[in-house]
């Protein structure tokens, strides 16, 4: 069974609204229907087996055509609508693609070599041309054929395209559901694009319980998301690190609301300082807050901490999802000890086939079957995981091995920095010394960088102390909310 059957079996002639918002809705049954005819559409405009483009914000639009592509036999390649158009021509060449769906506005920007764009309006005409068909099972589908390409930012210029399975999202949206008990009444207010692992897994989960999502494209309008919370009555709320700091520190006015239908929120996409977590639930004691460790190549989630554990684990990233295997291991694949720093790994049905057309980067990557993440961990006695840094990350200041992460979370705890980015600078002297770049609440706070280091002295060594101290406006996000460091697509 592919996965968009798996998603989507169940509906019936279900009149529920799938989407809710100001701007669109659907229903589960006109979903189905609007499916089903577009990827019969496909199968005969498109064939089998071919890389389908997809630009979009969220919207019907997106969902309609990523379920049609995928349940049509073909791969799905969602991309950022602010792809820049030298990333767009390099994943139209090296996928071969010739078909895309498109908004109007991502054409009008980009203006693609593509030989067949379908936008909003030529989706209107071809479903009203097309009869009402009937829905049925692709019983002939492998599990393991290719479903889709998610490319994400590598250790090189070039994106990687992560190479995700319907037995993947298969997996992944069933290990999800478990630990998060979803359940058809569940109302997820989804900030978060489509075009990112994290947000599709929100569509999946979603679609395959029965609940209903609230699109909002608009983070950066704090009012229309607390709004939103409010008037569609949503339960869960998900984020990456900067959502929440942003709603912590920002402004008053979603720390001073009250949600009363709001059981739950989760983060991933970073580690979050533990102070916003400390934060977060003083001011809102009865919302659960899961904390999850996911990568693109692992579909979304590989781990997560119920909010039961954050009083006596606060900084773990706890322990791996149902049906997933997680393990910190040394340089020669063999389990730490608690207290040591391996590299976190991982196996089980949600880890990736591997890169497109990248092979040594998938035997580098994916080793007799585990996924080797990259990040470093340690683990507890009781086996619960604490990230310590990205390989890559590590600052060596006159030889001595920093984490940037350590001070960070120092910084974040002075009042009135809403963000903190530690970045390793050039030294003559030292190899390597630390910039620290602060996002400070200027409307309530004057925050000076004497000021800064001197709070440093009090609570790290003095090689740990940032020489370079930078204010910034607001935090630099990409169009997934998380912290620019680097050009991604």
């Amino acid at each position: 069974m592919n996965c968009v059957d798996y998603l989507l079996k169940d509906i019936g002639n279900s009149e529920k609204l799938f989407v809710l918002g100001p701007k669109e809705t659907l229903s589960f049954m006109l979903l189905r229907e609007r499916v089903t005819k577009l990827t019969q559409w496909i199968k005969n405009e498109v064939g089998h087996g071919e890389r389908v483009v997809l630009i979009s914000p969220n919207s019907n639009f997106f969902i309609v055509s990523y379920l049609a592509i995928m349940k049509s036999g073909n791969v799905v390649v969602p991309l950022n609508p602010a792809i820049e158009k030298e990333g767009l021509d390099y994943v139209i060449e090296q996928g071969e693609v010739t078909f895309s769906f498109m908004s109007r506005a991502a054409v009008r920007r980009l203006q693609p070599e593509i030989e067949n764009i379908i936008d909003e309006k030529k989706l209107s005409r071809i479903e009203e041309g097309l009869p009402i068909a009937k829905w049925e099972l692709e019983n002939r589908f492998e599990e393991n054929s290719l479903a889709q390409i998610i490319y994400t930012s590598g250790s090189t210029a070039l994106p990687k395209g992560v190479m995700i399975s319907h037995k993947n999202i298969k997996a992944n949206t069933s290990s999800i559901v478990e630990y998060l008990k979803l359940t058809e009444h569940e109302i997820m207010e989804v900030v978060l694009p489509f075009f990112y692992c994290y947000g599709l897994s929100l569509l999946h989960t979603h679609l395959k319980v029965r609940g209903s999502i609230v699109m909002n494209n608009n983070f950066i309008f704090l009012g229309s998301v607390i709004n939103d919370l409010k008037k569609y009555n949503c339960t869960g709320f998900a984020g990456v690190p900067s959502h929440f700091q942003i709603l912590l520190r920002k402004s008053d006015s979603f720390i001073k609301s009250e949600f009363p239908s709001l059981k739950y929120v989760t983060q991933a996409g970073g580690k979050l300082h533990k102070v916003f977590i400390e934060e977060f639930r003083k001011y809102f004691p009865n919302v659960g807050f899961f904390v999850m460790y996911g990568q693109t190549e692992a579909t979304a989630r590989l781990s997560y901490l119920p909010p039961e554990r954050l009083v006596d684990k606060l900084g773990s990233l706890g322990k791996g999802i149902p049906d997933v295997q997680l393990e910190v291991v040394d340089n020669e694949g063999i389990p730490v000890n608690p207290g040591e720093v391996g590299e976190i790994i991982a196996k089980g049905d949600n880890v990736m086939l591997g890169y497109f057309k990248d092979a040594q980067a998938t035997q580098e990557t994916i080793k007799n079957g585990w996924l080797y993440t990259g990040d470093l961990a340690k683990v507890d006695e009781d086996g619960f995981i604490y990230h310590a840094a990205r390989r890559k990350e590590i600052i060596k200041v006159g030889g001595r091995r920093v984490s940037p992460k350590e001070i960070e979370e120092i910084l974040v705890s002075m009042h009135g920095i809403v963000d903190c980015t530690i970045e390793a600078v050039d030294d003559a002297i030292l190899g390597e010394a630390i910039k620290a770049i602060l996002v400070v609440n200027t409307t309530n706070h004057t925050i000076t960088a004497d000021a800064v280091k001197a709070f440093c002295s009090t609570k790290l060594s003095a090689y740990k102390i940032p020489g370079i101290i930078e204010f910034k406006d607001h935090v630099e996000v990409n169009a997934a909310g998380k912290k620019v460091k680097k050009k991604s697509i």
